[in-house]
């Protein structure tokens, strides 16, 4: 049984682009720098915006020197994209999509998002949430309603596509259905996990429903 839906919003990395490579070496010198096991908060990172990670691992520390932060570490990533690719599949979901109701929902600034689709050589969603357009970071679900609010549907008739547990809790917060894409996503209870975009066909019907088939 397919899933059907109006609009799909869709986060960026690690759900449609796959960056692990540049956000692993980024926050792991991050760490270091300031004493953290690198491993522990590689398992924060994901999903939120820098600044939040940091509040979240520095949770003392004033939040001015975080968003300062932050700062440097978006330059340094958008400036580093070695090994950044597309996941798999989504170069033919993304064409599949093209003309259907559908935006980018990203903890990236549009800097980050531009330098990284790019790289990955994937098009840039005419609609598109990025960080300058929120005030609270996933996972606030101000992002996902304001996706929803541009398309001009309903958030109940949007699914969106997450790989990460600030992602998914967002995307339901916003009260969507979500695909959950990639390892990380399994565990945080999606209303389908695929392993990447592979699994997923999209089917545009008559009644201007989507339908998702899943599966290979």
């Amino acid at each position: 049984m397919p899933l059907t839906t109006r609009a799909l919003l869709l986060d960026m990395d690690g759900t449609i682009v796959n960056s692990d490579a540049v956000v692993e070496r980024v926050w792991r010198g991050w760490a270091v720098g300031h004493g953290l096991d690198p491993e522990e908060t590689l398992k924060v990172v994901h999903g939120r915006q820098g600044y939040a990670t940091m509040a979240a691992l520095l949770p003392d520390r004033p939040m001015a020197q975080n968003l300062a932060e932050n700062r440097v570490l978006l330059a340094q990533e958008t400036a580093d994209v070695d090994g950044v690719v597309p996941v798999d599949g989504a170069p033919a979901f993304m064409a599949a999509i093209a003309g259907l109701p559908h935006a980018l929902v990203t903890s990236a600034d549009a800097a980050l998002a531009h330098a990284r689709m790019g790289a990955a050589g994937l098009p840039m969603p005419d609609v598109r949430v990025t960080a300058e357009c929120v005030g609270a970071s996933k996972p606030d679900p101000e992002g996902f309603l304001k996706g929803a609010a541009e398309l001009g549907f309903d958030p109940a008739d949007c699914i969106a596509f997450e790989d990460s547990e600030a992602g998914i809790t967002a995307a339901r917060a916003a009260g969507m259905r979500v695909v959950g894409v990639g390892p990380r996503a399994a565990a945080y209870g999606p209303d389908v996990h695929v392993r990447d975009l592979t699994e997923i066909r999209v089917e545009a019907a008559a009644d201007g429903l989507i339908r998702l088939h899943v599966g290979r």
